[in-house]
């Protein structure tokens, strides 16, 4: 019988005034990626309006697809409501899942409607 341990994983939510801010913690997987969606989701129904999405990756170990495509659903809902997804202090780990699946642009452009200036602050932040 194989002994699996159960994955750690934690988030912390934090908003300012236009800015949702999530520090992810572990292994983003099948297991966790809907918790942290969920909780991005429920916070971008608020009535407060936010224009940024800050996701802090600097204590994230792992990835795999289905963690991807959470990545994937949170740009999508971020985007419909006007605010842009940054991928803070992103782990090697992410980075090669990024350049991989070349998505990365993608996930951190403008949301709709927004102006392109200032684009280059998802680099300042990334390796933090």
């Amino acid at each position: 019988m194989t002994n699996l341990h159960p994955t750690d994983f934690t988030f912390s939510v934090r908003r300012e005034p236009g800015t949702l801010i999530v520090r992810v913690a572990g292994e983003l997987d099948y297991d966790t990626s809907g918790d942290l969606t969920d909780a991005v989701v429920e916070h971008l129904a608020d009535a407060a309006p936010l224009h940024h999405v800050r996701l802090d990756f600097s204590e994230l170990t792992w990835l795999d697809s289905t963690g991807l495509s959470a990545l994937l659903m949170i740009h999508r809902r971020t985007s419909a409501v006007g605010a842009r997804l940054h991928l803070d202090h992103r782990p090697e780990v992410l980075e090669r899942m990024l350049r991989m699946t070349n998505v990365l642009e993608y996930l951190t452009g403008p949301a709709l409607g927004t102006d392109t200036k200032g684009r280059k602050e998802d680099d300042d932040f990334a390796r933090g």
